[in-house]
């Protein structure tokens, strides 16, 4: 098996990681020991999927030698069954092991900023932007993380012209960074006398939260403005100065908050969502800047790739860059994601240990 020095590396290291975490006095360091159970958490999949590897290959040993001494004709049809067994289970793990060693994304284990805009299509699009900032809240409710909002900007009947809000839990980035790019939806609006199905559009993107060692933001690059918050949000609102605008001059940035009562708090927030920008547009500059591997990977992230059409009247979601059509749009604009983004995320891995066979 190819990478077999490695995987041996690792193991060894994960049995040097229980065995520290074992010794008397480890959870005496709080930060030292989340350190190492996060380690070993990570390393546990590749273990237990090579414990099962080497087990198969004992198998399989095993029922090999016996079937060269074995002249009964029930005991050789149970040893080859036996070695059915143990090569469908060698191949099982050896494809687990080649998925588990790819490089794994810095960025995964982050939380995430999610910026919906709506597109074409008017109010239908902003309603439609709506639609999808409820989708992705239900289905980070249903993984067990925790959404916050940030700034938005609301039409009279509902919609959204644009959405910022933070999802924070484990493995966010993960699994929602295929959801970057322009979503389409063809439905009868509500407004629509005449039952005619409009197209609307809304572009998301998907920004791993970024800490300040991972951007460098000159303060001289910054220019705040401090204003009066309109709209709603309690007694502070038009009382005093706490919303802000950070306009960041090299990029052209421009960030309005109101949302927390604090001119401080709002500051704080919209300084995290422009590291959050700026290291997006740094990834994507990177990106760009290895075509090669932009092109083996789904959902590269560019916003501009129409990547999902959902058709109500059909009762369907397509995602075009795996060809994939789903007829359960309830469910899925309700949060039901999970197929889809395994699909995907099973789609990125076979891409990327195709591009490694190739090289």
């Amino acid at each position: 098996m190819r990478g077999i020095d490695r995987i041996n590396d690792i193991v060894r290291h994960y049995e040097e990681l229980m065995h520290a975490l074992s010794e008397p006095g480890a959870a005496d360091d709080p930060q030292r020991f989340q350190k190492l159970l996060k380690e070993q958490a990570d390393l546990q999949p590749i273990t237990e999927a090579y414990r099962r590897y080497e087990k198969a290959a004992s198998d399989q040993a095993d029922a090999l030698e016996l079937l060269e001494h074995e002249n009964d004709p029930e005991m050789r049809e149970m040893l080859k069954a036996e070695l059915t067994g143990a090569k469908q289970e060698i191949e099982t793990a050896e494809k687990e092991l080649q998925i588990l060693l790819l490089p794994k994304d810095p960025n995964d284990d982050k939380n995430i900023y999610m910026e919906i805009r709506a597109g074409v299509g008017g109010d239908e699009s902003a309603l439609f932007a709506a639609d999808l900032y409820r989708m992705y809240c239900n289905y980070a409710m249903r993984n067990g993380w925790k959404t916050e909002l940030a700034s938005f900007n609301e039409t009279g009947i509902g919609g959204f012209k644009e959405i910022t809000f933070m999802i924070n839990g484990r493995g966010a980035y993960s699994k929602l960074k295929y959801e970057s790019g322009v979503h389409r939806v063809q439905r009868v609006p509500e407004t629509e006398s005449g039952g005619r199905i409009h197209t609307s559009t809304a572009t998301v993107a998907v920004m791993p939260e970024a800490e300040e060692v991972d951007v460098t933001i000159d303060p001289n690059d910054i220019h705040w403005d401090v204003f009066r918050a309109s709209g709603n949000g309690g007694q502070c609102v038009n009382t005093t100065d706490s919303a802000v605008r950070l306009t960041h001059y090299p990029s052209g940035i421009v960030i309005h908050m109101q949302e927390e009562k604090s001119q401080l708090q709002n500051k704080e927030k919209a300084m995290r969502i422009l590291r959050a920008r700026l290291y997006e547009m740094e990834l994507e500059r990177r990106q760009n800047e290895e075509a090669d591997l932009r092109r083996s990977q789904i959902g590269s992230g560019d916003r501009s790739e129409k990547i999902r059409t959902y058709n109500f009247p059909q009762s369907r979601v397509t995602d075009h860059r795996i060809k994939l059509t789903l007829y359960k749009i309830d469910q899925i604009i309700n949060g039901d994601l999970d197929e889809l983004i395994q699909a995907l995320i099973t789609a990125d891995q076979a891409a990327k240990l195709s591009k490694m066979d190739e090289g």
